[in-house]
């Protein structure tokens, strides 16, 4: 399993930097070598990897470099989040098949694959912040891609945030070290506040957490559709999942991690309520999403699953929407062979059951404490509200034969179906959610937040002020974060 492990960390930058140095070839080489062919392959050896992880009967932990070197540590929880990633992957890869996409494209998308990979099974702080900075530069040249002024502002405004978070995140690595003369992340333990307030605030940064994530709405919304999805579907956790880890390895910090999940998750929803522009919308739902991921570390990586599907399913769908704007989708009804895969993505992160949403909300709420309960009850009302803006889009048939596939991307339709056959397929991970119980509750939960949507939602406008998200107020606000965190640790530790 050792050499397993090693060969398919190493195979998504050997075949990443492969595809765009080969040559121009011709005949049956030319599809074999084909970039998109050779870019499919990697998150589908992901998929293998993290499925020999289920069956894995004791974690791997590998000790490199001596103890202040690289660990390794690759169990269910990594399984959860490397398969994640490889669904969300292959499926860009075949949204993009016939868009003309340059090799150039699917490097980075493979690259990015592959050090998000590498997050889920590093349990160092050096390590991380090698494949985090990676992370940076990869997302930074999928966003900036089309060259357009706007999208190359907000690649580099990502750039700018990302860069000053890891600067943070290092200045707390390079403490954690000095204490204890190594990078793991059970140094935590025993670290001084500042260094685990530093660390903090450049994870919660990366993965787009509370305050600290307002740089998410615009970066997700503005990028392309299959970036939009990679973005919020996968890289949002690779700043989530060491949280997470953290969280189970130092149980001192769980605490902490639940609080900062669940001001995540109603924060998210509270932006989304009042969006509408389609993208921001799903964007601003995966700041609230992340939040849900972090609120129960125990059953992070199944609500991961289920989150990074839906959302993935949902960016590329509304990408082939005539307008972003819903009020005016709400005017001009939209296809139903769009709106089914819009309303079953929708569906499953409402909670719904017999979607691997509903699985993921009833174990998430059954861990949850007591007085996160209803905290995350009233996000789960939330989300039904804002995901009611998708569900009750008008839609009809289209008039001509064939128009439902010349009306999206070709390549749309195989994507959803490797997406949602996930949400249907994993929705088997968790049979005990379903009792009567469980899915009256989540039933009350959905028609609650459509009560909402009807009654409140779609008939009062309000807006929330997005100064928080200029440049200059985002790195101030992380410098409140960072003072806010030196707080609640230090106070913490002194218990």
């Amino acid at each position: 399993m050792t050499a397993w492990t090693i060969g398919w960390i190493a195979l998504p930058f050997f075949v990443g930097f492969s595809l765009y140095l080969l040559p121009q070839v011709n005949g049956l080489l030319k599809s074999v070598l084909d970039p998109r062919v050779l870019a499919l392959s990697v998150p589908l050896i992901s998929a293998a990897y993290a499925v020999s992880l289920f069956w894995q009967p004791v974690p791997l932990n590998l000790q490199l470099l001596d103890h202040f070197g690289v660990t390794l540590l690759a169990d269910t929880l990594s399984a959860y989040f490397i398969l994640t990633n490889a669904l969300v992957t292959a499926a860009v890869i075949l949204y993009c098949w016939d868009t003309g996409k340059t090799a150039f494209f699917y490097t980075q998308a493979v690259i990015l694959h592959g050090s998000i990979n590498a997050i889920f099974i590093c349990a160092d702080f050096i390590s991380v912040y090698v494949a985090l900075e990676v992370i940076g530069i990869a997302a930074f040249l999928l966003v900036a891609y089309p060259r357009s002024n706007r999208t190359l502002w907000v690649a580099l405004r990502y750039l700018f945030v990302s860069n000053t978070a890891m600067l943070f995140y290092l200045m707390g690595a390079v403490l954690v070290y000095q204490t204890h003369e190594s990078f793991a992340f059970t140094g935590l333990r025993g670290a001084p506040p500042e260094a685990v307030a530093l660390i903090l605030v450049g994870l919660l940064t990366k993965g787009g957490i509370f305050m600290s994530g307002l740089w998410l709405p615009l970066t997700h919304s503005e990028a392309e559709s299959p970036v939009s999805a990679l973005l919020s579907g996968v890289v949002a956790k690779a700043g989530v999942f060491p949280l997470v880890r953290c969280a189970l390895l130092v149980e001192e910090l769980e605490p902490l991690m639940q609080l900062l999940g669940v001001a995540a998750a109603l924060l998210g929803v509270t932006y989304a309520l009042v969006e509408t522009d389609a993208k921001r919308v799903l964007a601003c739902s995966t700041l609230s999403q992340v939040g849900w991921v972090l609120a129960v570390p125990e059953v992070a990586g199944f609500y991961a699953l289920a989150h990074g599907v839906g959302k993935a399913s949902l960016f590329l769908t509304v990408g082939n929407l005539s307008s972003r704007n819903l009020t005016v989708l709400q005017q001009q009804p939209i296809s139903t062979h769009l709106w089914l895969p819009l309303t079953l993505a929708s569906l499953s992160i409402s909670g719904c059951p017999g979607l691997v949403g509903f699985g993921a909300k009833i174990s998430t709420l059954q861990q949850a404490l007591p007085w996160q309960n209803i905290a995350l009850n009233v996000a789960a009302t939330g989300t039904a509200a804002l995901y009611a803006k998708f569900i009750f889009l008008p839609h009809q048939r289209p008039q001509t034969q064939g128009g439902w596939i010349a009306a999206a991307q070709p390549g749309l339709w195989a994507a959803l179906a490797l997406l949602l056959g996930s949400l249907l397929i994993a929705n088997a991970g968790y049979p005990g959610a379903y009792t009567w119980l469980n899915s009256l509750k989540v039933l009350a939960i959905i028609g609650g937040g459509w009560l909402i949507h009807w009654l409140l939602i779609q008939r009062v406008t309000l807006t929330l002020p997005r100064g928080l998200e200029a440049f200059e107020h985002l790195i101030g606000g992380m410098s409140l974060m960072l003072i806010a965190l030196f707080w609640m640790v230090w106070s913490w530790l002194a218990i």
